[in-house]
Formats: structure tokens, C-alpha cells, sequence
């Protein structure tokens, strides 16, 4: 399992062994941070590097899947920081993204010289998805099960009259690093 740690959360693991790994992308953000929870072994990377030192736009996004997939990660949990949108997703809740909408501009394919097609109509893992509802349903959080992130290039936030168009088109919440994140997975074929 592998799993980022967004803004905020930069250690997960007890006694874990530190990792650098070189990859044909470069560096990953941060050490790979690799050890067991619940006897299952997981592999962590600060999203933003240990420091907070990466923006969402600078992200080595291409060099940490890689570096999981190296590592044989074969399922990542990416967690992370977002705006809501919508009145009835508050403070203090979460949301299962099912579906994304790119208003990024970034290098989102390790397929530069190649023809190929990914399927992404269903950009994250329903198996996943479903494990992470019940578990926060039994856990007595607060969760609405499926919705849209619109993922903004960042560092800065939507303006009001960004935001007030994305309402308008419909999405539940708002984020800067869930893409190129999922897509990029997907083509190494991690759930």
C-alpha cells in the first residue's frame, strides 16, 4: 500500500526505514518512508516534501509513482487537503472522490513517445473507494461517498469568481494535487 501525506501530514509509520530512490523522472518529494500497519506493508511519501518545500505545481508527481511502483506498490491512498464547494459538504468532513475534472497544466503521462489510450472513466479505485466509506460510516465520520474535485494548478487559491463557476458547472470540492496523481497511477497500473 502506498500512501501521500498532503499538507499536514508528513509521518505515518513507527520505527520505518528511509528510502531514497532514483528514478528516470528524478526525485521523489521526499524520502520513501516504508514499514507495516495492521501487519500490511506501506510505503509513505510527503506529497510536498518533508519540509513543505514543494508547491503543488512543482510537484515530482511522474517520480513518486514510479518510486511506489518500484516498490511494488500495487494500491496508493492519497489523502488530501480540499475546498468545499457545495453548503452540505462542511468543515471537518470527507469526501470519496469518483470523478475529476483537470484545470491544471502539467506533465500528466509517462507515454510522451507512444500512442496509447487510457481509459479514465472511472479514475479511482471502486474496491478502494467502497473500503473507504464503510470504514468511515463504522468509524462514525462523516462521509459523502462519492462527488467531483476540480483540481486547480495552485499555488494560489480559485478567485470568488472561479469558484462561483465551478459551482455552477457542478463540482463538489475544490484541490491542487489529486491530478495528475490518479491518472498517472493508472497508467503504471496501481489501483
Amino acid at each position: 500500500i502506498g500512501v501521500f501525506g498532503g499538507s499536514g501530514f508528513y509521518s505515518l509509520l513507527e520505527n520505518p526505514e528511509a528510502r531514497e530512490i532514483e528514478t528516470p523522472h528524478g526525485k521523489t518529494s521526499s524520502k520513501i518512508t516504508i514499514g507495516k500497519i495492521g501487519g500490511k506493508d506501506v510505503d509513505f511519501i510527503a506529497r510536498h516534501g518533508e519540509k513543505h518545500q514543494y508547491p503543488p505545481h512543482k510537484i515530482p508527481y511522474k517520480a513518486n509513482i514510479w518510486a511506489f511502483k518500484e516498490l511494488g506498490v500495487d494500491r496508493i491512498i492519497a489523502p488530501s487537503a480540499v475546498g468545499s464547494l457545495k453548503k452540505d459538504i462542511k468543515p471537518g468532513e470527507f469526501l470519496v472522490s469518483d470523478q475529476f475534472v483537470n484545470f491544471t497544466r502539467r506533465d500528466d503521462t509517462f507515454y510522451d513517445n507512444e500512442t496509447v489510450h487510457i481509459a479514465s472513466h472511472e479514475p479511482y479505485c471502486p474496491e478502494l473507494r467502497k473500503l473507504l466509506i464503510s470504514t468511515g460510516k463504522e468509524m462514525g465520520l462523516p462521509v459523502h461517498g462519492k462527488g467531483t474535485v476540480v483540481v486547480i494548478n495552485g499555488p494560489r487559491f480559485a478567485s470568488h469568481a472561479e469558484s462561483i463557476m465551478f459551482r455552477a458547472l457542478g463540482f463538489d470540492i475544490i484541490n491542487m494535487t489529486q491530478y495528475p496523481e490518479c491518472v498517472l497511477a493508472r497508467e503504471q497500473e496501481i489501483c
